[in-house]
């Protein structure tokens, strides 16, 4: 039987295309994104002009992707796609550590270092202690932890941004807890920085009224055996871009003390990881 397109049944004329040939998941996806698309569509009353005018938006992000650059997850970060994806594979009971984006910046292999080690190799900025535990659902610590952690230098960038500026491996390094589940390291209170917006992406935000900018952050990446692997950040809470994180990556429950210590000479950011056995979900 033949299908004529109407206006009126647009979405279920396109999914009528589809046959039991089709991979099921796929077919359930793109059934979805066919029904909201359309919808869009009809609910804003899209022109041609505007129709043309998002695929020549598309078609320059396309172009400019590259090895080193993903301007499509970029798009996907400020429009809170990221995050929220995100944040459905990683729902975890009361008491867990939330998740956040893991970001473009991380690099596997970064040398394991001595608890308590300077992590800041290029002897910029505010010098920073960071210490704490990681500890299961009960507050029971957890040996061997491996915590992997990163972040920009005084001026706002990743060691991989300045390669032959930063020295290698600056404001990286890994450490595994012990018996006492305990972490420590020292580094830098980080600083906010613009992510890349000389793009399709960075227009778009301009033209939207919103910069480009996220919150001070260190990052982390927790892994133990048996327990769920856990991504996410601790922000400086008085960072003017707090409330106001371009890829909405922020989590109340993220903002991590930073206190003066040691005659103001240093900062100190105290901040616990509880993780998640392996298997579990969210109650």
């Amino acid at each position: 039987m033949t299908t004529y397109f109407t206006e009126a049944a647009s979405a279920e004329t396109v999914n009528a295309r589809m046959t039991d040939a089709a991979d099921p998941r796929l077919r359930e996806v793109m059934a979805c994104l066919v029904r909201h698309l359309h919808a869009f569509a009809k609910e804003i009353a899209l022109t041609q002009e505007e129709w043309e005018l998002g695929i020549e938006f598309l078609t320059r992000t396309g172009q400019i992707c590259s090895g080193e650059r993903q301007e499509f997850i970029l798009l996907s970060d400020v429009l809170g796609f990221s995050m929220l994806v995100d944040a459905i594979n990683n729902r975890r009971p009361e008491g867990a550590t939330e998740n956040t984006v893991f970001g473009p910046f991380h690099v596997a292999g970064a040398p394991e270092r001595e608890m308590g080690a300077n992590i800041s190799l290029d002897g910029k900025g505010e010098p920073c202690l960071y210490e704490g535990r990681v500890l299961d659902l009960h507050g029971q610590p957890i040996e061997g932890a491996h915590v992997d952690v990163w972040s920009d230098n005084a001026d706002g960038f990743y060691d991989v941004q300045q390669p032959g500026i930063q020295p290698k491996w600056n404001n990286r390094g890994v450490f595994v807890t012990g018996s006492d589940g305990r972490y420590a390291f020292r580094g830098i209170k980080p600083v906010s920085y613009p992510i890349p917006d000389d793009g399709p992406v960075g227009k778009m935000l301009a033209a939207l009224g919103r910069h480009p900018y996220r919150p001070a952050h260190m990052h982390y990446l927790v892994t133990a055996p048996g327990y769920q692997r856990l991504v996410t950040h601790t922000f400086v809470g008085d960072d003017e871009y707090i409330g106001d994180d371009a890829v909405f990556g922020v989590k109340k429950t993220l903002v991590a003390p930073f206190e003066r210590v040691g005659a103001e000479t240093e900062w100190r950011s105290p901040f616990d990881f509880v993780l998640v056995p392996a298997g579990q979900a969210a109650a």
